[in-house]
């Protein structure tokens, strides 16, 4: 049975203060291969998009202090590639808890600095398949300067008040969709994943939600 890393969302109202622990195409229903309420909840309206490009919307909600994440990690860069025109997947770093929040920040940092393609995968492996230890933010910015990045660059972008806003951002919106788990599929703020047996189920289901928007969108 598939398990998300699980974690219960509390945002005090000062500043970055994160409590609790990780742990975290068919229109006929009656032939519906997934169903609501179980391998997927659909939110209520209104519905809360990550972005306003108009386009058809995949969210991986993911850390890399999760190591689900890093064994899914390979079926996002392949759903990626798999998903059709006027689709586009985003990820959104969970910021669960504080020991969380350097990974998001790293994140950001990473995706400014024009590195995260090349180090998303690398970051995965280094922590988990390696056990090299990088978990505090002197740890992580290391491992991004063994990558090539400017150590005082990265740092200064990845402790930005920006960058703080952003995260603020991401973890209001992770509480409206009800993620309580990485990883998680949001589609369109509409759909988010439940109960999920495996990986392949999980990218199954994405890719049926995402035909359902796009038949959707044809029918307005």
């Amino acid at each position: 049975m598939f398990k998300t890393a699980r974690s219960r969302l509390t945002a005090l109202l000062c500043g970055l203060v994160l409590t609790t622990a990780c742990s975290a195409a068919s229109s006929d229903k009656s032939a519906a291969p997934f169903t609501d309420g179980n391998e997927y909840v659909t939110l209520p309206a209104p519905y809360q998009r990550y972005s306003s490009s108009g386009k058809v919307e995949v969210v991986e909600v993911f850390s890399y202090a999760c190591i689900h994440c890093a064994e899914f990690s390979p079926y996002v860069d392949q759903l990626r590639k798999d998903l059709p025109p006027g689709v586009e997947l985003k990820q959104v770093p969970a910021p669960f808890n504080d020991a969380w929040v350097p990974f998001a920040r790293a994140y950001y940092a990473a995706k400014k600095l024009g590195l995260f393609e090349r180090t998303n995968d690398a970051l995965f492996d280094k922590k988990f398949k390696e056990q090299y230890p990088i978990n505090s933010m002197d740890e992580i910015a290391d491992f991004y300067a063994s990558e090539g990045a400017n150590r005082g660059q990265f740092m200064v972008i990845a402790n930005s008040p920006e960058t703080d806003a952003q995260i603020k951002k991401d973890l209001a919106l992770i509480q409206t969709w009800g993620v309580d788990g990485t990883p998680t599929i949001v589609v369109d703020g509409k759909y988010r994943s439940a109960n999920i047996k495996d990986f392949p189920q999980l990218v199954a289901l994405t890719k049926w939600l995402v035909q359902r928007e796009l038949n959707a969108d044809k029918g307005k």
